[in-house]
């Protein structure tokens, strides 16, 4: 039976820039590095790039580049201030799509995310859309290709942000196995309950959506990825192996494919020395060919989907609580604060869409006395921000602006 193991890495840090001063300030916190970008980068995102492989007396036998041989996606904005302030690091997130795309037939490991780490289903449609479009054109701009994949953040979902991912032509997303409400195979009228985490996650599933587009779901397998966050399954790279080589059944009769997700800063800044744990199991599984290393677009185009998925809508990775994380008073907390409460979410939420829903109308009214279509501009706008060389600005204003317009 054919064996496929894929690991999938979410990195992202939120942006740490004074809006004021556009640049990150000294963080004490971070000592001894100037700030938690630095950190973090020097902890988990070089490393990644360069990770040692040891021989049993402890000597480096091989450098590896994690990222070549698992499946990973960067914020936006985290790759802004990479390509900026960690050079070298960010070109070897670079190579490696490069890389992988030699080694899983020409599917690139690096998959898009909504650009500013937004929850989508607390975001309007349009929101939603402007979203997806800056992630998408950030990764083309990056990596020089149209991506397969797109991490939605904080894997919060509803059927609407789907059906704009497939609108882009997006081929799959990875949710956790808690957002399966209940699957069936192809053409079969007979739903299985899947909620509580009784998903199959050995493979993918197709979503039909209210537009009548399709996109495939990979369920990623919730125990092993709970115990590399937090069960120090990275203390070994052997029994992270192990551990991954353990979800395989003989009693499938399909191709299997084993497959995790975790933040990415896992491997090195959460767990000292992870990336090393992360490459030694990577090598271990390849150099005895215990399974064949993967990542999601390669599968799929492998395997398409035999099964349907349904998800529970408005859902997420981090709560329990749907996206009330966001939203409410959900509850969820760290504990030793017994008087402790976020009754303060719930008017920062509606204040904040109070805001949104208000400014749109003048919005469109002062934005048509510049641009046709206003916006259209705000979505096209991501390549100003990706390049603001003068010419490419005025090219902006030549696609949009009602008139030739002057300086001021």
């Amino acid at each position: 039976m054919e064996r496929y193991i894929c690991i999938h890495g979410h990195f992202y840090q939120p942006p740490r820039e004074n809006a004021w001063l556009e640049f990150v300030e000294l963080q004490d916190s971070a000592y001894p590095y100037h700030d938690w970008n630095e950190r973090i980068s020097a902890e988990c995102y070089a490393p990644n790039g360069m990770s040692r492989i040891l021989d049993g007396d402890r000597n480096i036998e091989k450098i590896t580049n994690n990222y070549a041989h698992i499946s990973f996606n960067f914020g936006p904005t985290l790759l802004a201030w990479m390509a900026e302030k960690a050079v070298r690091a960010y070109k070897t997130v670079l190579d490696a799509d490069k890389e992988s795309q030699q080694r899983f037939s020409g599917h690139g490991s690096a998959i898009a995310q909504g650009y500013n780490h937004a929850i989508l289903p607390l975001c309007n449609g349009r929101d939603k859309y402007t979203q997806v479009l800056w992630g998408i054109r950030d990764f083309e701009h990056r990596f020089g290709r149209e991506p397969e994949g797109m991490w939605l953040p904080e894997t919060a979902v509803d059927l609407e942000a789907l059906d704009i991912l497939a609108g882009f032509g997006i081929r799959f997303t990875i949710l956790s196995p808690y957002q399966a409400k209940r699957t069936r195979k192809l053409r079969s009228r007979t739903w299985r309950d899947t909620e509580d985490a009784r998903v199959d996650p050995s493979m993918p599933y197709e979503v039909h959506l209210p537009s009548g587009k399709r996109i495939a779901v990979f369920f990623y397998d919730g125990p092993i990825s709970q115990a590399i966050a937090f069960e120090h399954l990275l203390d070994k790279g052997e029994n992270l192996a192990g551990r991954l080589l353990s979800a395989f059944s003989d009693s499938r009769t399909w191709p299997q494919i084993v497959h995790i997700a975790t933040d990415g800063e896992t491997y090195g800044h959460h767990h000292k020395q992870g990336d090393m744990a992360l490459a030694y199991a990577l090598h271990h599984i390849e150099a005895n060919n215990l399974a064949r290393l993967t990542n999601y677009g390669e599968y799929l185009a492998l395997h398409p989907p035999t099964h349907e998925a349904e998800i529970w809508e408005r859902s997420a990775w981090s709560c329990s609580h749907g996206v009330d994380r966001w939203n409410s008073n959900c509850g969820c907390n760290s504990g030793g604060y017994p008087d402790w409460n976020q009754e303060w979410r719930a008017p920062l939420r509606q204040a904040i869409d109070w805001l949104r829903d208000t400014i749109a109308g003048p919005f469109e009214t002062k934005g048509r006395e510049i641009f046709r279509k206003p916006w259209d501009a705000r979505n096209d706008y991501i390549q100003v921000i990706l390049d603001r060389t003068d010419g490419n600005v005025e090219a902006f204003f030549g696609r949009h602006a009602v008139r030739k317009l002057s300086g001021e």
